[in-house]
């Protein structure tokens, strides 16, 4: 069920609430579902678009439904990371942990629409689920 309320706050976030990505980059972040654990978001950025300045406060495992080449610069615009840099885009499928993002822009500089689920974790101390107790 998607629920279409404001996004939570994290209470040690420094950056305001008006770039979170959901607020400040719409046309990029399309909110799946959210409650007091998890934030699920869909990225999308079509081939040749730019993603204006926006943060991600939590960390979150992000799942690969397309990839492309990008480049994610700070609020100054400068450079921190160049995907031709680090060699082939990540697999359709793949899986990865990505830390929580300060104000970033990200350019899509490669051929086809970048597409994530984003599952953003918002409670750290949560209990592992399917782990086994001995």
């Amino acid at each position: 069920m998607n629920q279409l309320s404001a996004p939570s706050v994290r209470p040690d976030w420094p950056w305001p609430d008006a770039l979170d990505a959901l607020r400040a980059a719409p046309a990029h972040h399309e909110l799946f579902l959210e409650n007091d654990r998890v934030r699920v978001i869909h990225t999308h950025i079509p081939a040749g678009d730019t993603v204006p300045l926006h943060t991600h406060r939590w960390p979150c495992v992000a799942y690969v439904l397309s990839s492309s080449d990008f480049i994610r610069r700070d609020q100054e615009g400068n450079v921190l990371f160049d995907s031709r840099q680090a060699g082939a885009p990540p697999s359709v499928s793949a899986v990865q942990w990505l830390e929580p993002l300060p104000p970033h822009m990200v350019e899509n500089v490669g051929p086809s629409e970048i597409s994530l689920v984003i599952v953003e974790v918002k409670d750290g101390s949560a209990t592992r689920r399917g782990s086994s107790s001995g």
